[in-house]
């Protein structure tokens, strides 16, 4: 048994049949050149095969105390390894569109408890003749840098390399605290909890510092109440499509500005037209919280848990020309940087905090409809390979992530870059927000309104 960090409790604590906690991904593979009818039951029935599960791909929750919720972590020695890899095919006529609906479907249901807490599913039946992986997993156990991190050690730069391993499959060899037993691991999450508590009072004048003097950083309070803000149901909706790195790299040279303001100023011409066509948008500029790497470069490469912060972008939504929204967020994503560059690591989770505890509180206590949100969606750019990559000679076409939605937030765009491509995820709330397919169209215009407006 392993003592349970407050981050991965809180992300149990707060998941409901409304609001499941997992972090997903779809990835689209090409078949390798001359492969039969039998190459993905084959593929399926060899990776069964592969028993030996690293030991996150066998944690599960303990027993609950009470309503202190979950306090640690069993690892599970039975493992039903046919329960959690399965092979599906889709429906006819087989499109995308059917996929990305199956997609939906698996990221609505809730992880089983009892088992350790991850699925993945191999999908068959594309017209095309390419196939799917779905794969979801909770965020007690990974967030979506790490998860991102985890695919790609699966992967293999190499076409010919017909033993990459399967996502359970152990990592290298590391030292960790974990091995040093469960003592070991309960003094060092009780001393990291009390050096935290130490540091806390000097950390938060200086937080409250730098947030009070600098005029140009977004607060929570300043985001508008939108269409976007309301209480969510668990079913969702989720949208994939890919775009080329080359287009917003030029944009972003053109403009001093870097691809994740360009990416940005794509949602924030998506998010503008999509709310017009709604008669929804606010006169205020919408407000996305983005996430950030807290990870040091020495970090365990595959380590899992969680280590983001959160910064706020003032979107600039309420500007017509797409070159001002651009320079708008470049403007309040270089503040925020430079804020959280000043603060020690303590501080930094701090203002993290303050920037996103306004939603624990809606979400545990059903206030999204009567109060203004801290920000009305969150918008996270995760790091991909860099190289064209293959999965067991199976060329790697797209990585979607599809993330977690919460009461007062009801659409959330992942990106990650993939080679010389920007992979698009979009999830929502399918009550909440109609016809989300439209902001894959919306996001194409506008990509190609920021190339007209900065040529």
């Amino acid at each position: 048994m392993t003592l349970m960090p407050v981050t991965d409790s809180v992300f149990l604590f707060i998941e409901s049949r409304e609001h499941p906690m997992h972090v997903g991904g779809l990835q689209l593979f090409r078949k390798p050149e001359g492969a039969d009818g039998q190459y993905l039951r084959n593929l399926h029935d060899d990776l069964l095969k592969k028993n030996d599960i690293d030991p996150l791909f066998r944690r599960r929750p303990a027993k609950p105390l009470n309503t202190a919720g979950y306090l640690a972590w069993v690892e599970d020695d039975d493992v039903d390894l046919d329960y959690h890899f399965r092979h599906s095919a889709l429906p006819q006529p087989g499109r995308v569109r059917e996929l990305l609906e199956l997609a939906s479907r698996w990221h609505s249901i809730l992880l089983d408890r009892h088992r350790p807490l991850w699925e993945s599913h191999l999908v068959e039946g594309m017209q095309d003749g390419r196939f799917a992986v779905f794969s979801k997993i909770h965020h007690a156990l990974l967030d979506g840098v790490s998860a991102l991190r985890h695919l790609q050690s699966t992967l293999s730069p190499d076409p010919f390399d017909f033993e990459c391993p399967p996502q359970w499959a152990p990592r290298r060899p590391r030292k960790s605290d974990d091995e040093r037993g469960p003592r070991f691991s309960l003094l060092r999450t009780a001393r990291e909890s009390v050096d935290q508590l130490v540091t806390l009072a000097p950390a938060a004048f200086k937080v409250a510092n730098e947030v009070f003097r600098e005029n140009a950083l977004t607060l929570p309070i300043q985001a508008p109440k939108t269409m976007l803000n309301v209480p969510i149901g668990g079913a969702r909706r989720f949208a994939a499509q890919s775009w080329s790195l080359t287009r917003v790299r030029e944009i972003a040279t053109a403009t001093g500005t870097s691809t994740n303001d360009v990416m940005l100023a794509m949602c924030s011409g998506a998010l503008r037209d999509y709310l017009i066509e709604q008669s929804a948008l606010p006169d205020d500029p919408l407000v996305a919280m983005v996430p950030v790497s807290m990870r040091k470069p020495s970090d365990t490469e595959h380590g899992g848990g969680n280590k983001i912060g959160a910064v706020l972008c003032n979107l600039g939504t309420d500007r017509k020309d797409p070159a001002a929204r651009l320079g708008a967020i470049h403007r309040s994503m270089r503040e925020a940087k430079r804020v959280f560059r000043e603060l020690t690591p303590v501080q930094a989770l701090l203002l993290s905090a303050l920037n996103v505890a306004q939603v624990g509180v809606t979400s545990l206590t059903g206030l999204a409809v009567n109060t203004r949100p801290p920000f009305n969606l969150v918008i996270s750019n995760v790091p991909g390979p860099s190289e064209q990559m293959y999965w067991n000679g199976a060329k790697l076409d797209g990585i979607y992530p599809a993330s977690v939605l919460l009461d007062g937030q009801a659409l959330n765009i992942t990106v990650t870059s993939n080679g010389d491509n920007l992979d698009f995820g979009v999830t929502g709330c399918r009550r909440s927000v109609p016809h989300l397919q439209r902001l894959l169209l919306h996001l194409d215009t506008a990509l190609a309104e920021l190339e007209h407006a900065t040529r």
